[in-house]
């Protein structure tokens, strides 16, 4: 029986205050300004988040009413969401690329009374909308449009009228915050989802502060270090961060532009950073095709690099190190290959986190031979994201480790994954049927996802549970597998589709990564072209066909690829394919990429 994890808070507000009060003058988060990276130490941090819930509950926000954020990343993210917290109120999220129409779902279903909205591209999505429950909109930057139809204050008015309300009523947000309790509504999150409406999952205080704690008992948040936050603070992955960095006192860097984040890295120097698979995919493209390009005497010596590397890798796996020959090989491996990877992240990384999708196992060993370990973890929305994370010490590839915390985790007859414990959801919002279905008689979450758990506890996802494929000739096929595979075979990938259904052979789907690509073309007859004319190349076909093939020399029959078609453009977020957390959206890609995969069928027997 695994021992109780012991949480000394109440809630989220209770944790903040004991932060504060513990390190006042500590760096607590740092962001972007025109002049360089400032610094918010916990005590002005408090400042500005009590001015914010004082401000909130001047304009009747009460206990558990929602209050929504449509931003992206950014420090005052951080603080509306703190501030909403510590009026007793819950935040409801929005990411900034939600449809209109979404946006507008999300805010009447939640029953949203305030919207702190980024700018005026997010205000305007939900202007004409019918919210009766609206009665502030709250603007981070710009100024409020005239024909508002409801009063608009920006976030320095809001403070502003905080700051009075604490003239007048120095224990306003105090009294407030210390009434919150373990069982009170924190957040609405909306899973963004790959099919469907959003649902609200309503997760609660008790939940976030048991994840802020179970973090800091892995040695992967530590007070010394320095943090990268560029996630999306409307996912469940970037929100129990920030319950871990506010238990544990880490100073961070908050700064959601993803162009930004190569340039960035070198500048902020992070010990420590989150991220989904794609940026640590996009990081291998780079450095395998670079190489690669180099040709002659280059490619060579990475090859020998990286040989070495995983020899020694799997030593350290084992908890051993290189000696002799070996020990001087790595060096001179190190010195010539690893330590340049290492620079284009800024050269001081301790500890790599990897969630949101599936991390390849080559790809995290190509790292790990690098010196860069990346720690793979797993959880849903509706668990408060952390649920398994492997730890630098005792690290799995290819699995996503153990239990955090005293989660109790347990498969089902067909392999699924159920989870019960404090981090688990409440339930859907207003969908009690939804939640009906999620949950075992005994209280645990049925996951969706098809697991296994190997004899020292550690848990590798084999597949979804609604994605596994099952071809015409009544063999199943797991798409992440073959999927992840291809973009450790390929540095050229970016995104890849399975297809398979009902067929009786697999096609693929799949985009190459715009840079990597170009890269490729420099030097020849393609050198200059757009990324439609270089993917839709003979050249390009032929080059992509030779990875298939050595991905399909890996595979079962049944599971090899027979065709495949490189699509004239990246998925993207914007265009509904990918969610923010960079999943793919299969039905939205295969809507609207049916005619390419009926055309890999044709004259083909279904």
């Amino acid at each position: 029986m695994t021992e109780q994890l012991q949480v000394p808070y109440t809630s989220i507000p209770d944790m903040f205050l004991k932060r504060v009060a513990a390190t006042p003058d500590a760096k607590a988060f740092s962001y972007p300004t025109p002049s360089g990276m400032a610094w918010l130490t916990w005590d002005q941090v408090s400042q500005r988040v009590n001015a914010i819930a004082a401000g909130l509950i001047s304009i009747g926000v009460r206990p558990e009413d929602r209050v929504a954020i449509a931003s992206g990343t950014r420090i005052e993210w951080v603080l509306a969401d703190l501030g909403i917290l510590c009026a007793g109120a819950a935040t409801t999220t929005i990411y900034p690329t939600t449809e209109p129409k979404d946006a507008a779902f999300i805010l009447s279903d939640s029953g949203s009374k305030v919207m702190i909205a980024e700018d005026a591209v997010q205000l305007a999505k939900v202007a004409s909308a019918d919210l009766p429950n609206l009665t502030h909109v709250v603007l981070v930057d710009g100024t409020a449009p005239a024909d508002s139809p409801r009063p608009v204050l920006t976030l320095a008015e809001l403070e502003q009228r905080g700051r009075e309300a604490i003239a007048g009523d120095a224990e306003i947000v105090t009294r407030t915050a210390n009434g919150v309790r373990p069982d009170h509504l924190a957040t609405l999150m909306y899973t963004s989802g790959t099919t469907g409406t959003p649902k609200g999952v309503e997760l609660l205080h008790g939940g976030w502060c048991w994840e802020g704690v179970a973090q800091s008992t892995l040695g992967i948040l530590r007070p010394d270090d320095l943090q990268y936050l560029w996630l999306p603070l409307s996912h469940s992955f970037g929100k129990t961060l920030i319950c871990g960095v506010i238990h544990v006192g880490l100073p961070t860097y908050v700064d959601g532009r993803q162009d930004k984040l190569v340039e960035n890295l070198g500048t902020v120097k992070p010990t420590l950073m989150c991220a989904a698979p794609r940026v640590f995919e996009k990081v291998y493209n780079r450095v395998v095709s670079t190489a690669r390009e180099a040709g002659g005497a280059k490619w060579k010596i990475f090859g020998w690099a990286f040989r070495v590397g995983k020899e020694v890798s799997a030593l350290q796996l084992q908890g051993k190190q290189p000696t002799g020959l070996l020990k001087v090989k790595h060096g001179l491996a190190d010195r010539l290959v690893f330590s340049k990877i290492r620079e284009r992240l800024g050269g001081r990384i301790r500890v790599l986190v990897s969630g949101a999708a599936p991390l390849n196992k080559d790809i995290a060993e190509f790292f790990h031979a690098a010196g860069l370990t990346i720690c793979e973890g797993y959880g849903l929305t509706e668990t408060s994201a952390g649920a398994f994370v492997n730890v630098p010490e005792t690290v799995r590839f290819g699995t996503v480790g153990r239990p955090m915390g005293d989660l109790e985790l347990r498969l089902a007859e067909d392999g699924e994954v159920e989870i019960r414990g404090v981090p688990v959801m409440r339930g859907y919002h207003n969908l009690p049927e939804e939640t009906a279905k999620c949950f075992t008689p005994d209280g645990f979450f049925k996951t969706g996802d098809i697991g296994e758990v190997d004899a020292e506890g550690f848990l590798r996802i084999t597949d979804r549970k609604k994605d596994l494929i099952k071809t015409s000739g009544g063999k199943y096929v797991a798409p992440s597998h073959i999927e992840g595979m291809f973009k450790a075979i390929c540095p050229y990938a970016s995104q890849v589709l399975v297809i398979g259904q009902a067929r009786n052979f697999c096609t693929m789907l799949l985009t190459l990564d715009p840079d990597a690509i170009a890269a490729w073309a420099a030097g020849g007859p393609l050198e200059g072209k757009g990324y439609e004319a270089i993917v839709g190349s003979a050249e390009a076909e032929q080059l992509v066909a030779g990875y298939v093939k050595e991905l399909n020399d890996r595979l079962n029959r049944w599971e090899t690829v027979k065709k495949f078609t490189i699509l004239p453009r990246d998925l993207s977020v914007e265009a509904g394919e990918l969610t923010p957390s960079l999943k793919v959206k299969r039905k939205a890609v295969e809507t609207t990429y049916q005619a390419e995969i009926d055309k890999m069928y044709e004259g083909a027997l279904a």
